[in-house]
């Protein structure tokens, strides 16, 4: 049984080079391509395909966004950011949002392949250089302690929404908060964290989290 794809990049050249690879490599098939993350958010529910390959870098609505709204549509389907963006937040927002794999598209087309079916089978492949990134991250966030601990209820809420990749205006929908409300606690959430972006707080969210899981 073939292993069903889709793909979502604005690069045509690129796009029509991945829909070659997966449609000549043996154990693959290439169910549907897209250009825009409208598209594949009409389409890739349709085609239903096993894995989706994502850039985050779109027209109009980006890839990140488009794997939140996706994800919940198709919770079976095993998404991989495939891009040039090795930052940290763009892989923490990526992942927050659902993706199970982070590659940078200098991966080579073996590796991909690899990596396409690693996901199918359950793992989550990331590039080795993408990984140290996540390790230095946790490492910068083990000396922060229990901070999260100062948080209240409230502003424990408001984080955890932001770590799963939520915007202001859904957090405001979501708590039933107006939206300054939402923003006042995202600024107390700063200033007891001791962060000054949303990456910030996220990453030592996603740390003390990871600290309090028993070995």
């Amino acid at each position: 049984m073939s292993i069903s794809v889709s793909i979502v990049d604005d690069d045509a050249g690129l796009r029509s080079s991945l829909v070659r690879l997966i449609d000549e490599s043996s154990g693959f098939r290439c169910l549907s391509h897209h250009s825009t993350a409208e598209s594949a958010l009409r389409e890739i529910p349709r085609v239903n395909p096993e894995v989706v390959l994502m850039d985050i870098h779109l027209p109009g609505l980006n890839g990140v966004e488009c794997v939140r709204r996706l994800k919940p549509l198709l919770p079976a389907t095993q998404i991989i950011m495939l891009t040039v963006y090795n930052q940290a937040e763009h892989i923490f927002e990526a992942l927050a949002a659902g993706a199970t794999g982070y590659l940078l598209k200098n991966t080579k087309p073996e590796e991909l392949l690899a990596a396409i079916k690693d996901v199918h089978e359950g793992n989550s492949p990331i590039n080795s250089s993408i990984a140290r990134k996540i390790v230095q991250s946790f490492q910068k966030t083990a000396a922060a302690g229990s901070e999260t601990a100062t948080l209240s209820p409230r502003e424990s809420e408001v984080l955890d929404l932001l770590a799963k990749g939520y915007l202001y205006k859904e957090i405001s929908e979501k708590l039933e908060l107006s939206f300054s409300t939402v923003r006042t606690h995202v600024r107390h959430i700063y200033e007891k964290l001791h962060v000054r972006s949303r990456t910030e707080a996220v990453t030592k969210h996603l740390g003390q989290m990871r600290a309090s899981v028993p070995a």
